[in-house]
């Protein structure tokens, strides 16, 4: 083997040439020790999803072809044979349909949506084809994979995805199935994006060193934790084959160094898996991002958000079901809301307040009463605000009832405005419906909030409610509006019923 030095102080080790008067540089990339443990832990996921997979699918497919064969008036010599041809053509197409999809792709593995939505379109199209074929053949055994099978098939394939995801975080937050990454760049933008990973542990990236353009010495401090600065950008190939990295994040490019991004790409090939590149493009969530590959000109193609059109119509038509199902509860609940709140202070069971909603328009928002009747008159006598920026909240306020601490802690307060979502005040999901004052405070950025309607729920609700600061709570609501999708609403209700379940921050 033949060794290369680095005035950095940092080794480079190679495969001798085979060809005498061939450069050892010249030797072709062969893979290392840090893509193949990659690619064992993806390997590892991956056959865990198979498994899950494989499971659901036996299982509803079997179903269906029992519940027909127990169901059937009338009894064929030949019926089981009919059902199990079923069977088994179900499962196959299935199968595959959930490979050609590419549903296990290690890229969709933690996070995001594309996950479920692949599975949900290969389901679709598995059974799309099982119609095409009940049509041509009338086999009584495709029908009921049709009726039975579909549903309990798909939710069961994403409800098995959603554990197995909750496994792989379980797994990455004790360090295991973790991609190792050094990260590359100006020292603030480098900051920016170990903050990142460090609060997102399911994008299974940890960080292990880093490379600064304008500093090839220290650390970078970040919760207690040192990050390393081993050397310069111009060596961030070598300090990943150091540290045994699979992957390297470019937070920023050196100035002037147009070719930096194709050299480091070459420089990393049988080193690390892959090369990542962080857009300056903040809170621009991936289903806006499109890469278009033109001749020597690779171009990111952002999509500009819209608040109207079909999709629009459809959240609009959502809002209705869920806010329907929601008035259900309503109904139920405010017997025994009305009487706790009579008993414990004899006040109203409504509270209404004024409120701001999309394009600035003003609205009543309804609850259920938590405070005393006299908690606006007794605002001035209050200590100081444990709330975010301009808005008031205390941990232990004293207006707030003894009943009402229990509406609070299980957000049963907010079930009165699914009447606002009903009207189309408000959405079930969208940013937080700020107060007049509040929108008084407002620069141009933060009136981006106002696009869309305010929500019972939102980021802010499953990301922290109360216990998040002004900016964090801006954030996340400006994400939102950013990058608003149906089934972004429809993760969002699902992790609220989560957290209502255990709330954190709720007061």
């Amino acid at each position: 083997m033949t060794t290369f030095a680095d005035p950095g102080g940092i080794s480079a080790t190679v495969a001798p040439a085979r060809l005498a008067g061939v450069p050892a540089t010249f030797v072709t990339p062969r893979t290392a020790p840090a893509i193949e443990r990659r690619k064992a832990w993806q390997r590892s996921y991956r056959h865990r999803l198979v498994l899950s997979d494989t499971v659901t699918v036996l299982l509803a497919s079997a179903s269906a072809a029992w519940l027909q064969l127990i169901g059937g008036q009338v009894v064929r010599t030949d019926a089981a044979l009919v059902y199990g041809h079923a069977f088994v053509a179900t499962v196959v197409i299935w199968m595959l349909m959930l490979w050609v999809f590419q549903t296990r792709d290690p890229r969709l593995h933690g996070h995001g949506a594309a996950e479920y939505r692949r599975v949900v379109h290969a389901t679709g199209m598995a059974f799309g084809i099982a119609a095409i074929g009940f049509v041509l053949l009338q086999s009584q055994g495709l029908r009921m994979q049709l009726l039975v099978a579909l549903p309990a098939g798909m939710g069961g394939l994403v409800f098995g995805r959603w554990l197995q995801r909750r496994w792989l975080l379980r797994q990455r937050t004790s360090g295991r199935f973790v991609s190792r990454a050094v990260v590359v760049g100006r020292r603030r933008d480098v900051e920016y994006v170990i903050r990142t990973l460090h609060e997102n542990t399911l994008l299974g990236y940890k960080v292990v060193g880093v490379a600064l353009d304008d500093d090839a010495h220290g650390a970078i401090p970040l919760d207690g934790e040192l990050f390393p600065v081993l050397a310069g950008s111009d060596r961030a190939h070598l300090v990943a084959s150091q540290l045994s990295a699979d992957a390297v994040i470019v937070a920023s490019t050196p100035d002037g160094d147009s070719d930096y991004l194709k050299r480091l790409a070459w420089r990393l090939e049988g080193t690390a898996a892959e090369l990542v590149l962080s857009s300056p493009l903040a809170d621009v969530a991936g289903p806006r991002m499109t890469l278009r590959p033109v001749e020597g000109l690779p171009l990111v193609q952002v999509e500009i958000p819209t608040f109207e059109g079909s999709s629009y119509a459809f959240k609009r038509a959502l809002d209705l079901v869920v806010g329907l199902a929601g008035m259900a509860v309503v109904a139920l609940v405010l017997p025994f809301v009305a009487i706790a709140v009579a008993l414990d202070d004899r006040g109203p069971v409504f509270f209404r307040q004024r409120r701001i909603g999309r394009d600035g328009r003003a609205f009543d928002i309804l609850k259920f009463r938590s405070m005393s009747v006299d908690a606006e008159q007794r605002l001035a006598e209050l200590g100081d605000n444990d709330g975010a920026g301009p808005l008031f909240k205390l941990k232990q306020d004293p207006r707030v009832t003894r009943v009402g601490r229990i509406l609070r802690r299980f957000s049963l307060d907010e079930l009165p405005q699914f009447w606002n979502v009903l009207v189309g005040e408000m959405s079930v999901v969208g940013p937080r419906p700020p107060l007049p004052q509040e929108v008084t405070t407002y620069d141009g950025t933060l009136f981006r909030r106002l696009y869309l309607k305010p929500g019972i729920t939102g980021a802010w609700q499953i990301g922290g409610r109360s216990d998040l600061n002004w900016e964090e709570s801006v954030r996340l609501d400006l994400r939102y509006v950013e990058n608003w999708s149906v089934t972004g609403d429809l993760i969002i209700m699902w992790r609220t019923a989560k957290a209502m379940v255990k709330p954190e921050g709720a007061y």
